[in-house]
């Protein structure tokens, strides 16, 4: 069943749900990529590498806490008459979860300021654990919504708290302010976001606030898949602690930057997997199990369009990004960068949404188990004898290792007793092998652009827009050379942008 994929049968593309997330985002982009950008520019560079560690931190347990209790809503909510229980005892595990993130922050940073040997960390005690409580009791706001099948509302609550958190982020240093008085103020702003989130998510519905009946099915669902992020968060995230306690915070803001990557992951890949889980779960609930695996192969071929050539461009421009967006005192931090970009490449199949939506979390919680076993010693080793590009370098072999066991059990997910799968049948090979082929061969062309023109870029006056000139230059280069390859090869690519369009027939796209 390999090849092309066709479009569940309800009168158009359910990937279509997805086109309100996504042009929120899209649109909200620009300004999240601001934050780090301008930073660069306005902080020093050890500032620099601590405002990194500061979020490394308020990161790993934004994600750790909430223990798949938040994302057990794209499961449980599809599939309930009565919604409030479920809502309102998210919010308050995740309120519980806040309060200890903020304890642990509190208690801990000293002896983090020194393993990381930065003590101008344990300045940061209060507003980092503030951010970090509101942080996390706010998580539920934008699922909530997208679960129930509100992708307009979800996609407006985007918009907005996305160009507020970067509005927030990058004015106070613009106008002279510390490091610290913005994460102040950024807490500030992540608190007003937790008012917002009860607000928002128990309007409209009805039910008790809290069912212990459900509560305790909740939380069985989302057991594994919450054990799988204790390992899969630190894990994915070790090669980051590892230099931090390594090297001096410029050097490891120099590692930030090479691993730094543009939001289109999380600007398409995160929209497109919720929609996805919600449309197994409304195809289960109607007895069209066989369905499942044309949704998936629709959304991974949509994907592999643009992320394939986005990572393409991204490891051969990779002097030309890092020169332009950052500056050239980061240019040290290319080798990195490079490898980091494969991790665009292994978000094409969304496989922990699938197994999520099919209530299949152990093997989630198994593929991180042994990415975990496999990562530690491999990252401790990296550092310890290659430095930076050791780093970066276990954190991908990882990677690659845990995609490819949840590759594995997707199969028998989407299998039915009458359709039974095989990992050849749920991959999209026809627009895999297009996707790649055009790719390639258009950073082929920003490679013999940069032979060609060596040097003829070196006196160009000072400024962002001069700086930017060769990026622009090899950014339309790859775009012509891989538009019309992949017009040779019959794809059009207007045809692509109009599967994210919201379809009307058949189908709400949200309230």
């Amino acid at each position: 069943m390999s090849g092309s994929s066709t479009p569940a049968a309800s009168g158009g593309s359910f990937l279509g749900r997805a086109g309100p997330l996504v042009l929120a985002r899209l649109f909200t982009a620009g300004l999240t990529l601001s934050i780090p950008l301008v930073l660069a520019r306005v902080l020093h560079l050890d500032e620099y590498g601590t405002y990194y560690q500061l979020f490394l931190i308020a990161t790993t347990l934004y994600y750790v806490l909430p223990f798949g209790v938040v994302q057990s809503l794209y499961y449980f909510l599809p599939r309930a008459e009565a919604k409030r229980p479920y809502l309102g005892q998210t919010l308050l595990f995740m309120s519980a979860a806040g309060l200890v993130g903020a304890l642990g922050v509190y208690a801990s940073l000293g002896y983090v300021a020194g393993w990381f040997s930065n003590p101008a960390l344990a300045e940061y005690r209060l507003p980092l654990a503030a951010y970090t409580a509101f942080l996390l009791g706010s998580f539920p706001l934008e699922v909530s919504l997208t679960a129930q099948g509100r992708t307009k509302a979800s996609a407006g609550v985007y918009l907005v708290s996305d160009a507020v958190r970067a509005a927030v982020m990058v004015v106070p240093p613009l106008l002279g302010a510390s490091l610290y008085w913005m994460m102040v103020v950024v807490a500030a702003f992540a608190g007003l976001r937790y008012v917002a989130t009860w607000l928002v998510s128990l309007r409209g519905v009805t039910g008790p606030l809290v069912d212990r009946t459900l509560f305790k099915e909740q939380l069985v669902y989302a057991a594994p898949f919450g054990a799988a992020m204790l390992l899969a968060i630190p894990q994915q995230n070790a090669h980051l602690y590892m230099v931090a306690g390594a090297v001096a915070p410029a050097m490891y803001a120099l590692y930030r930057v090479g691993c730094f990557q543009l939001p289109v992951v999380d600007l398409l890949y995160t929209p497109t997997s919720e929609v996805l889980m919600v449309r197994l779960g409304e195809l289960e609930r109607e007895g069209r199990l066989e369905e499942g695996v044309n949704a998936f192969r629709e959304a991974a071929g949509k994907l592999a369009y643009v992320f394939l050539p986005f990572a393409a461009f991204l490891f051969a421009a990779a002097p030309e990004f890092v020169g332009a967006m950052f500056g050239e005192k980061f240019l040290p931090a290319v080798p990195v960068f490079r490898v980091s970009v494969l991790g665009v490449v292994l978000s094409i199949l969304p496989m922990d949404g699938t197994l999520r939506a099919r209530g299949q979390t152990r093997a989630i919680f198994a593929s991180y188990a042994v990415k975990a076993a496999v990562t530690v010693p491999m990252v401790w080793l990296g550092v310890k004898h290659l430095g930076l590009m050791g780093g970066i370098g276990s954190w991908a072999v990882a990677e690659v290792v845990g995609k490819a066991m949840l590759l594995a059990r997707v199969p028998a997910a989407l299998s039915t007793p009458q359709l039974k799968l095989r990992v050849v049948d749920v991959i999209p090979w026809r627009e895999l092998g297009k996707a790649a082929l055009s790719a390639v061969a258009a950073a082929l062309g920003v490679f013999v652009l940069r032979a060609a023109a060596e040097g003829a870029f070196s006196h160009l006056p000072e400024g962002f827009v001069w700086r930017v000139l060769p990026l622009a230059s090899a950014g339309v280069l790859f775009v012509m050379g891989y538009l019309g390859v992949l017009y040779a090869a019959g794809v059009r690519p207007l045809s692509l942008l109009a599967g994210l369009r919201p379809r009307r027939a058949g189908l709400s796209v949200g309230k």
